[in-house]
């Protein structure tokens, strides 16, 4: 390839590394409009358990599905089970509180689905959510020297955006659809906002408990105490976990995701990372070229990550595998359900 894979070569070569994912729901993509993470609104609450069935067994069984978007698009579990059968981790899969009961085995924080932060505290357990990621922070530090923990939540770039304008960043946010509904997401995070004032809640977790999604307070939590290297897998939703951790006073990790995300111009994240005071990396898969009609709509800003495909690529990448060899065995996998 003669453009760079990675935007700057992190000089890591994890000896144990580990791919952690956590999965939550947010009631926020079930309103029409907020979340592309779907077919439809409702059944975006069923989206993790789908992706982590894909990245963990390589195929959806439980139900009638195939991985793609209506528009053919292939969904970024596609991109991240293909990095797990090139590098023959075993991804670790955390239930943060999901509407579904998984179809995979995973470690189960025993969360609920996040509610709408327009009319009730979001996630009403933050603060224990956060202890309980505490102590899987610990564990998975027992067994790894280097961890990429991404999420999957659908509409969780909603929840991002209340939660770090709610701590006093003036940030946009990406999403799945190639037309970001900024409208949209934006009165939901005035509400939201005008709710949490009205209330008082101040401090990060409370402004979790108040506007987030189950996924932040885990993530956060296990970010806290692992003792290895850590990057986050994703773009804006791991961010807002990322300024949750620096509102904290605690370790704030560099997130890996992808040139999609980058290069959105209704999402200012490189302006917003640098706002929050971490760094992020940017993997170019080279999906233009790669000679997938479907892989080449991320090019145009259809769903651009999820799922810790960025950050799955990138730790591909990181333990060895070249550039051609990783776009090579994307396009074998996605080319299955084409």
């Amino acid at each position: 390839m003669s453009h760079p894979f990675l935007s700057e070569d992190l000089q890591i070569r994890p000896e144990r590394p580990m791919l952690a994912l956590v999965l939550g729901n947010t009631m926020l993509s079930t309103v029409p409009g907020v979340s592309g993470a779907g077919p439809t609104p409702e059944k975006t609450l069923l989206t993790p358990n789908l992706d982590a069935e894909l990245v963990t067994t390589g195929a959806i069984t439980s139900v009638a599905a195939r991985p793609n978007t209506p528009t053919g698009c292939p969904t970024p579990a596609s991109i991240t089970r293909s990095m797990v059968e090139l590098t023959g981790l075993c991804p670790v899969i955390i239930n943060a509180g999901l509407a579904h009961t998984p179809t995979v085995p995973c470690l189960d924080v025993y969360g609920s689905p996040g509610g709408d932060p327009r009319t009730e505290d979001a996630v009403p357990e933050a603060a224990a959510l956060f202890e309980r990621g505490e102590m899987v922070g610990r564990l998975l530090a027992q067994y790894s020297d280097f961890l990429m923990l991404g999420e999957c939540v659908p509409g969780g770039t909603t929840t991002a955006l209340c939660v770090l304008r709610a701590l006093g960043y003036d940030a946009s946010v990406s999403s799945a659809f190639a037309k970001n509904p900024l409208g949209l997401k934006d009165t939901i995070c005035r509400e939201a906002l005008a709710r949490i004032d009205a209330t008082g809640a101040r401090g990060p977790l409370a402004i979790l408990r108040a506007a987030g999604d189950p996924m932040m307070p885990v993530a956060a939590g296990i970010a806290s105490t692992y003792t290895g290297d850590i990057l986050f897998a994703g773009g804006t939703q791991m961010l807002a976990v990322a300024a949750v951790l620096k509102a904290l006073g605690k370790r704030v990790p560099h997130l890996a995701t992808t040139v999609y995300v980058r290069d959105d111009p209704s999402a200012g994240f490189v302006r917003s990372v640098a706002d929050v005071g971490t760094a992020a990396y940017y993997v170019d898969p080279n999906f233009a070229e790669i000679g997938h009609v479907g892989l080449a709509r991320y090019c145009i800003g259809e769903v651009k990550e999820g799922m810790g495909a960025g950050g799955a690529l990138t730790l591909a990448y990181l333990m060895g595998h070249e550039p051609e060899e990783i776009s090579r065995k994307v396009f074998d996998f996605v080319r299955k359900y084409s």
